[in-house]
């Protein structure tokens, strides 16, 4: 077979974010685009001739393309086998899970995430390393030098790999595995939960739950697990057929994109008692009770407070992690536990290295991402399983459960506000100016409230050392309230402003208060710190939840 060595140039802008490179399918579809930035994935490592890679996507429009040029590109680089997912298909905890089990180099997983897919919309790919999880930032901003000086890359001459049909063939010297995508991880989850307790919650005649998969790769999943092995009855999982489009839906489990589950657990007539949804490659989660939106915040705070009865975690936890713009509820927890609680920037890959020295057991994150030390990924159906468990062994509904943990713990009101689409000179321009008053914040009265302290987060990883800087910037009240501002590095048009807001209410008498008004002084106080309106001519947030 003969490798082929194709001059090239570098392209600008191919820095990974939070969780790889993700451009418009457009730019991908450049030639030579895809091509430069797999070669400076390859060139980075070392030691990976002869071994196993794991590949696969959430199987949005450009998945087929991009996985046949990777695997002539694998082949070029001297893999000895890769291990790819029928039809291109892997879910992201999945391929962690691959990954792990299999005892695989490191894998490529193709994914945006909860971003929109289709000839218009968005393509991603990232590099996951042999632990199962997110490349760190040494590995990514290596990469990253080398896009700026790649000069060609290689590939081989090779017809494209039937992947609809499981089975082996060989570009040259390498063995191409289509691979089963749902048996190993159906496999670890059923390791990890009761199954046969939840098997028995879903055959009650009064439980009726409905999984929205939102035409995403957590369809094929869903099927297998719930109405599977689970026994749920057919019909549960809705949008249960992965499309290059999302069926032209936003696969991301919020309050507003997945309004109709909202809205059909809120409606008697349903019958529903629980709700759940995930993303674009099934790593996010929502929980919806009878009525009732569970936050992510709160979502993994219950997780924890639970842990005694899913048999995975019944022997106790190591510790818990959250990122920091995470709402703090994980911390009341992890204090009662007597456990630690680790505070990381923004992405999965920060608590890998937690993971792997066994220094936390579970870990979230609020955009809707929990997970634990099963895979290197935060698991969407696996959030959905450890409620499940906790539901069949509690036999209460979800807003009993959350209203009684409030109760125990206090509540953590918290929301989140996007304004996406904001031009990247303006939202530049709103960070640095924030960043400016930081020194004169401290003990200042704004809108009412003191200040105590305001800082721009940094982090330094206690196992590797590794430091983390310019996080997001933080406004930390005498009250104990917070508002985060933070640049999302997971979009591919403009910038994203997120800003977190939180308000910790002890007493039972005002957890009834609704969200948006407790958090208003705090918006106020945001507005007039960062002057969002003025800078970027936004006067409410695209995205609240």
């Amino acid at each position: 077979m003969k490798t082929v060595s194709v001059a090239t140039k570098p392209f600008a802008g191919q820095k990974p974010g939070t969780s790889g490179l993700r451009k418009k399918v457009k730019v991908f579809s450049q030639p030579g685009y895809l091509e430069n930035f797999v070669q400076c994935i390859f060139d980075s490592l070392e030691g990976h001739q002869g071994t196993t890679l794991v590949l696969g996507g959430d199987g949005r429009f450009f998945n087929d393309v991009a996985i046949q040029v990777i695997l002539r590109m694998a082949a070029a680089a001297g893999f000895g086998r890769v291990l790819v997912g029928r039809d291109g298909i892997l879910s992201t905890p999945a391929a962690s899970a691959v990954i792990r089990k299999r005892g695989a180099f490191g894998g490529i997983i193709l994914s945006a995430s909860h971003n929109p897919g289709g000839p218009d919309d968005d393509f991603g790919i990232k590099y996951n390393l042999g632990n199962g999880g997110p490349a760190n930032e040494v590995f990514t901003d290596a990469v990253y030098r080398r896009t700026q000086e790649i000069s060609v890359y290689r590939t081989v001459e090779s017809p494209d790999v039937e992947l609809g049909i499981f089975g082996e063939s060989n570009i040259g010297e390498m063995v191409v595995s289509v691979i089963d995508p749902v048996a190993d991880y159906v496999e670890l989850l059923e390791s990890l939960f009761d199954f046969e307790r939840i098997s028995s919650l879903l055959a009650r005649p009064e439980f009726r739950m409905r999984f929205d998969a939102m035409h995403a790769v957590t369809g094929p999943y869903a099927h297998a697990i719930l109405e599977g092995r689970l026994g749920a009855p057919a019909g549960t999982v809705v949008n249960g057929t992965p499309l290059p489009d999302f069926g032209g839906g936003h696969p991301d489990p919020n309050p507003v994109y997945a309004a109709d589950l909202v809205a059909a657990l809120a409606d008697p007539a349903s019958g529903l008692s629980f709700g759940a949804a995930s993303d674009g490659d099934g790593d996010r989660n929502m929980i919806v009770g009878r009525g009732f939106i569970v936050s992510p915040s709160d979502s993994i705070a219950v997780l924890a407070a639970n842990y005694q009865l899913i048999p995975a975690y019944a022997k106790g936890l190591s510790g818990v992690a959250r990122s920091m713009p995470t709402s703090c509820a994980l911390d009341r927890v992890a204090a009662e536990l007597g456990i630690a609680c680790y505070e990381t920037p923004t992405g999965w890959k920060y608590f890998g290295s937690l993971l792997d020295a066994n220094m936390a057991t579970l870990c979230g994150e609020e955009s809707a991402g929990t997970g634990s030390n099963h895979v290197r990924e935060k698991d969407g159906l696996w959030a959905v399983l450890y409620w499940l468990n906790i539901l069949a062994v509690r036999d209460e509904p979800v807003e009993k459960i959350v209203r009684e943990h409030w109760r125990r713990f206090g509540r953590n009101v918290y929301s989140r506000h996007d304004f996406e689409g904001i031009e990247t000179a303006k939202a530049d321009e709103l960070m640095a100016q924030l960043r400016q008053k930081l020194p004169t914040l401290s003990g200042q009265e704004v809108e009412g409230m003191r200040i105590k302290a305001a800082d721009d987060f940094s982090y330094t990883d206690p196992v590797d050392g590794s430091t983390s800087v310019k996080q997001g910037v933080r406004i930390l009240l005498e009250d104990g309230s917070r508002a985060v501002f933070r640049l999302s590095g997971t979009g591919t048009e403009g910038a994203t402003l997120r800003l977190y807001l939180e308000r910790y209410v002890a007493d039972p008498a005002l957890h009834e208060v609704e969200t948006q008004k407790a958090l208003a002084p705090l918006v106020a106080l945001s507005e007039k710190l960062a002057r969002i309106a003025a800078i970027t001519g936004r006067k409410s947030p695209d995205v609240i939840s």
